[in-house]
């Protein structure tokens, strides 16, 4: 089953670059382009891409926006950010937003392919430049999440495990002999309750913090 990608980027070389080098991928097939966020949003609606590589800097819409707005209208869909900028300032939104991944444009092409690979299976995959922020930026923000872990329940800490592990909800359902839809209901409270915008921040903050059942 080829993994359908949705490329945005405003620039016409770009996309084109990626389109050229994503052909040579047989489990990979380029189901659209977007020119802006907006775009985009509306092409994840139509087209229900498994992936979006998507640009920051755009018109119109910002890759940020863009990709809140499509974490609300499509939450299995992963967006991996593609960007020129590795500056906190873009960084911590974008993966505050829901960015699945976050890699620079000078990647190389076999590394983003990898990239796109571990995304569908629910790993998330961050520059080591972007990592840095991302690491920083939960070490002066983990002190209330950490007090709150005695908060989770014991079903939110078995989840809150497995995501470490980088598994999707269906694979955590599987193992933990639950629903999806419990799984989801789980993840979100996991989230509120240590103040976490998302499942990467989740699982990070985890890790750094050594948690373990």
């Amino acid at each position: 089953m080829n993994i359908k990608v949705l490329i945005a980027d405003d620039h016409h070389v770009v996309r084109r670059g990626l389109l050229f080098f994503l052909k040579t991928q047989q489990d990979i097939e380029v189901v659209g382009e977007a020119v802006n966020g907006e775009e985009a949003v509306e092409l994840v609606k139509l087209l229900q891409p498994d992936v979006v590589l998507m640009d920051l800097s755009m018109p119109v819409m910002n890759g940020v926006e863009a990709t809140k707005a499509i974490r609300k209208v499509n939450s299995d869909v992963k967006i991996i950010i593609l960007t020129s900028f590795s500056d906190q300032d873009h960084v911590i939104p974008a993966i505050r937003a829901g960015a699945s991944g976050y890699q620079l444009k000078d990647i190389e092409p076999d590394e983003l392919v990898s990239t796109i690979r571990d995304c569908i299976k629910g790993e998330s995959k961050l520059h080591p430049k972007v990592t840095t922020h991302v690491m920083t930026h939960l070490t002066n923000n983990t002190t209330n999440s950490l007090s709150r872990i005695n908060d989770l329940t014991k079903r939110e800490k078995d989840v809150l495990k497995e995501l470490t592990k980088g598994k999707s909800n269906k694979e955590i359902a599987a193992d933990l002999f639950i629903t999806e839809k419990t799984v989801k209901t789980h993840v979100s409270n996991i989230l509120s309750k240590l103040q976490l915008a998302d499942r990467t921040q989740a699982a990070l903050f985890a890790v750094k913090k050594g948690f373990e059942d």
